[in-house]
Formats: C-alpha cells, sequence, structure tokens
C-alpha cells in the first residue's frame, strides 16, 4: 500500500470508529476524496479495498462503499488507536488465548468440537470475499474459547468481539492482506494447526499453535513498512 493510501485509509478509519461516519452510512464518493485528499482515483480505490477487507466497510456495484456496523462492545478497545496499542493487544490475546486453546484440548466436547470445526470450515471458504474473513476469524478464537469449558475465557473473548481481529487488520503490510491467496493459506494453516491439537485433545501442542499463530500476526504487524 502507497503512502497516500495509507494516510488516507487511517483518516477515513478514524472518522468510521470515532463515529462522524456511522454505520450504514455512504462513504464520501470517490470524487469528493479526490479532491479532499488531492490524489488520484486510484489510491482512493486502494484505500477504499482496504476498509473492505478489514471489515469495516462494504462496497456494491453501482452504488458505493457503505460503513459496516462496528461491532465494539468493550469501552477498552475504543482507545486503541496507535500501533503500539495493537501490539499491546496481541501480546495480551497470545497470553489469554494460548492457554484457552490448551483448556480446550483438555476439556471440549464432541459437540464443542464441531463446533470449531464448522468455524474453521467458515474460515477456509472466506476466499474472495475478504470482507468476511473478519468475522469468521473471530468465531473460530470465539469457539475456542468457549470449547475452555471456562466461561470467562468465552465471555472475554465475546466481548472483545471481532475489532479484535479488525483492528489488528488495518495496521498490517499490504503483503498480508486477506485476498492475497498464499496469505490466506499460511494463515488457514495455523488455524488447522490449532484445530487438530484440539481435536486430538492435546493441551501443549494446542498452546503452542495458538501462541505460534498469534505470535506470526504480531511479527507480520513488526514487519511491515508502517509502525507509527
Amino acid at each position: 500500500m502507497t503512502g497516500l493510501a495509507y494516510q488516507l485509509v487511517e483518516d477515513l478509519k478514524q472518522r468510521i470508529l470515532n463515529g462522524e461516519i456511522a454505520p450504514g452510512e455512504k462513504l464520501p464518493g470517490e470524487n469528493s476524496l479526490v479532491e479532499e485528499f488531492g490524489v488520484s482515483r486510484t489510491v482512493v480505490r486502494e484505500a477504499v479495498s482496504r476498509l473492505q477487507a478489514a471489515g469495516l466497510v462494504e462496497t456494491f456495484q453501482g452504488r458505493g462503499s457503505f460503513v459496516l456496523e462496528v461491532p465494539d462492545r468493550t469501552p477498552g478497545l475504543r482507545a486503541v488507536r496507535s500501533h503500539r496499542d495493537v501490539l499491546d493487544l496481541m501480546d495480551f490475546r497470545i497470553g489469554v488465548e494460548s492457554e484457552a486453546a490448551g483448556l480446550a484440548a483438555a476439556r471440549r466436547t464432541a459437540h464443542q468440537l464441531q463446533g470449531i470445526e464448522r468455524a474453521l470450515d467458515d474460515f477456509r471458504r472466506v476466499g474472495d470475499d475478504p470482507g468476511r474473513s473478519v468475522q469468521a476469524d473471530f468465531a473460530f478464537h470465539l469457539k475456542v474459547a468457549v470449547a475452555s469449558g471456562n466461561r470467562f475465557y468465552g465471555d472475554l473473548i465475546g466481548e472483545l468481539g471481532p475489532m479484535m481481529i479488525m483492528l489488528p487488520r488495518t495496521r498490517l503490510d499490504p503483503a498480508y492482506e486477506m485476498d492475497d491467496p498464499d496469505h490466506l493459506t499460511r494463515v488457514v494453516h495455523e488455524h488447522e494447526n490449532i484445530h487438530a491439537a484440539i481435536a486430538r485433545s492435546d493441551p501443549e501442542a494446542a498452546r503452542a499453535a495458538a501462541r505460534v499463530h498469534l505470535a506470526n500476526t504480531r511479527e507480520r504487524l513488526t514487519s511491515g513498512r508502517y509502525s507509527g
């Protein structure tokens, strides 16, 4: 993503997260953004595509792009704005979700395992619709937390909501966007490793797989061009 597109994404993202552009409202048109930011149409289209991949807007042919409901029910996440905040969020998730995965491997029921498998299948099918990847990704992590058998893990992940997926996505380098087939394949494989360890009731392997997945996400956040 170019520097100009990044700046445009950050501006629009802040307007969305701050409620300046409410859910259901249409983003400013292409012509308006070109004029306001002094950028090309190519830059505008790149920025809108980025917002769509992050699950913040949905684009309809011939109608424009509309802001989606931001599923943020936790006041703490409203203050996550900087790159440092997002890295801290990932550190928090590594600690919490690694242990939840280990407990899930030890305690999950057959029904809960089926739920994790369905969520994984949904994530595999994201394919050409990267806008769905946020919800599918979150559903998998929530199912694992619930399968821990400790309601506090499920409650906590449920309260964080899909925003815990959205916020890091908006900070990733373009090489790691979910519409890149190679990247999507790698991320799906990381989820498959978590599922496999839970399925064979191996707590240590489940903890390790969850830690590797989330640590890889954190590494992807630090290896990009933008770290401000």
